[in-house]
């Protein structure tokens, strides 16, 4: 689908107006219109064709248009006006966390700054803590944003390649011209960033099918295309290369393509140890020069005798010894999947009642989710109140009452206030079928002070979850000063489950992380922190995570039926 995309443009759309100075009302239709785009879960192009664009909350008649216009043309005249009225070093700017429309006017008016080179320089000569309402911190804050989006450009965060990839191999399939396509390289294993992304398929007719490659609508440039190979970049900027592979190797070429470099050296080592040459296109017997050819990359590891080894573990972390041994994990599967312990309603931030989220969830085939909106101290958030809370408590019986095969869980996101304290009362907390805790406010104190915080939180009984546990924001901003490996030893003491979140931008616990928790007998739970029924869908995200982790079914709290659901004893 392409909301994702067209959101993309209006939330665009918003900043630049806001550079403007434009009238507040239509910065916020833009970034309103866009919110709802993201959040819905019907493709933006069906809607678009059946006429309903403005049965989307936030779409009036003038914002419409603009949408059929970027769906029909894959250009809106627009917006290009308005990139032509701010100019792109300012645009670019306001990728840098921490700088919003607001501060590059002060920024530009004050200092004259107008690109990230210039704020760069400001910053380093320190020249932005003289500046009201700046100092030293923050400055030291901007360096360091900056130096992560340098390094974030050149990687895709994976919650945006994985659905470009899917966009792609699904018009591909459409085609005709495809016989077998998946992607390779480091989006295959699931990385939290990829590099370019690299698809490889077979086909009867690889000139038609690099002509429909190069030809889809999210093409913005073709950079190369020969008779079976094709390198295009999107209108996002992202280069994707396509391979046409001849059907015989499409095996040898997919685990050639996906394993990590050391991975394929270490099974490059076994295959010689067996009498044989692994490349991208055989396995060839030394010793007489036959060629043996695989189906499926899983047909490459039976071949020299060894387990299947899943895609998501290829990075040399001990899954040939493993495969050697017979001793492979059986990785959960999205199938799996039983619910979700992180959802918010709009009782706090959430978008949708609690009624759309539970009939979002039954349609994944999910046995249950629990509420977890936010506590009072997430001002911004409209967090719940002691008394609001006990009212959504009672609110949630009374749905229960009505639900066949289906069960809510009560539940708060509890802030871990800055002493350590939790934002509402034990007496309230004990009310709660499930409690997630998690720190949004103080996230810069030492790691006395956090870890502090956070083994106070483990050690209430009412806590039975740790969100977002180190607090981390791919590319935007690091780790709390987190020590992991007495967070692990406090969850193991007291039994407390810490949370994969799910969200693209988060993946938090990291895979690394996931890994070390199995490993001490902390048990998982993931989490989709879903603000809309459209976030419920990246559950796939905090799987890979897990799966990536080496963590198996019985590690994931969310596998078990609604009657086995357990936390704290």
């Amino acid at each position: 689908m392409r909301n994702a995309e067209v959101a993309g443009v209006l939330y665009n759309i918003s900043e630049l107006l806001e550079i403007k100075g434009e009238n507040s009302f239509k910065i916020r239709a833009y970034a309103r219109a866009a919110r709802a785009i993201e959040g819905t879960t019907e493709d933006i192009e069906k809607i678009a064709h059946e006429n309903r664009l403005k049965d989307i909350p936030g779409v009036g008649e003038s914002i419409a248009l603009k949408i059929g216009e970027y769906l029909a043309t894959g250009h809106l005249q627009y917006y290009e006006d308005l990139k032509k009225q701010v100019p792109a070093e300012l645009h670019e700017l306001l990728q840098i966390p921490g700088i919003g429309p607001k501060t590059l006017q002060f920024l530009y008016s004050e200092l004259g700054i107008k690109s990230v080179e210039e704020l760069e320089r400001a910053a380093r000569e320190h020249r932005l803590r003289r500046l009201e309402h700046f100092g030293e911190t923050k400055e030291e804050n901007i360096i360091k944003a900056i130096e992560r989006y340098r390094q974030r450009s050149t990687r895709i965060p994976l919650g945006t390649a994985l659905p470009l990839v899917k966009e792609i191999v699904g018009a591909l399939k459409k085609s005709g011209f495809i016989e077998k396509i998946e992607p390779a390289g480091s989006l295959r294993r699931r990385k939290e960033t990829v590099g370019d992304i690299d698809i490889l398929a077979t086909s009867k007719d690889a000139p038609a099918a690099i002509e429909a490659f190069v030809h889809l609508p999210v093409v913005k440039d073709i950079i190369g295309k020969g008779s079976t190979k094709a390198t295009i970049v999107t209108r996002d900027a992202i280069q994707v290369d396509l391979r046409i592979m001849e059907s015989k190797s499409f095996g040898t070429s997919l685990q050639y393509f996906t394993g990590s470099k050391e991975h394929n050296i270490k099974l490059r080592d076994i295959a010689r140890q067996k009498g044989f040459k692994l490349s991208e296109y055989d396995l060839e017997e030394i010793s007489t020069g036959r060629k043996v050819y695989c189906e499926s990359d899983d047909g490459v590891y039976q071949k020299l005798g060894l387990l299947p080894i899943p895609p998501e573990i290829r990075e040399d972390a001990g899954e040939i010894e493993a495969a050697v041994s017979g001793k492979l994990p059986a990785l959960v599967e999205y199938n799996d999947i039983k619910g979700d312990f992180h959802v918010h309603t709009d009782w706090s931030e959430g978008a949708n009642t609690l009624v759309e989220m539970v009939t979002a969830a039954q349609k994944l085939g999910y046995e249950y989710i629990a509420v977890t909106d936010h506590s009072k101290a997430l001002g911004v958030a409209h967090g719940l109140s002691e008394e609001r809370m006990l009212a959504q408590i009672e609110e949630i019986h009374k749905l229960n009452d009505t639900l066949s095969g289906f069960h809510v869980f009560s539940g708060i996101e509890v802030d871990i206030k800055a002493d350590a304290s939790l934002d509402l009362p034990d007496s309230v907390l004990k009310q709660c079928d499930v409690v997630v805790a998690a720190l949004h406010t103080g996230q810069r104190q030492a790691g006395r002070e956090i870890m502090g915080r956070l083994i106070t939180a483990m050690e209430n009984e009412n806590v039975d979850i740790i969100a977002h546990p180190t607090g981390r924001i791919i590319g935007e901003r690091e780790a709390y000063d987190v020590d992991i490996d007495a967070m692990l030893d406090a969850a193991a003491g007291t039994g407390t489950v810490l949370e994969i979140n799910a969200y693209p931008n988060r993946l938090d616990l990291s895979d690394v992380n996931a890994r070390k928790a199995k490993n001490r007998g902390v048990k998982i739970a993931i989490g989709t922190d879903a603000h809309n029924t459209g976030h419920l869908g990246l559950m796939e995200f905090g799987v890979d995570v897990a799966r990536r982790g080496w963590l198996e079914k019985e590690d994931v709290m969310n596998t078990r039926k609604t009657k086995e659901v357990r936390f704290k004893d």
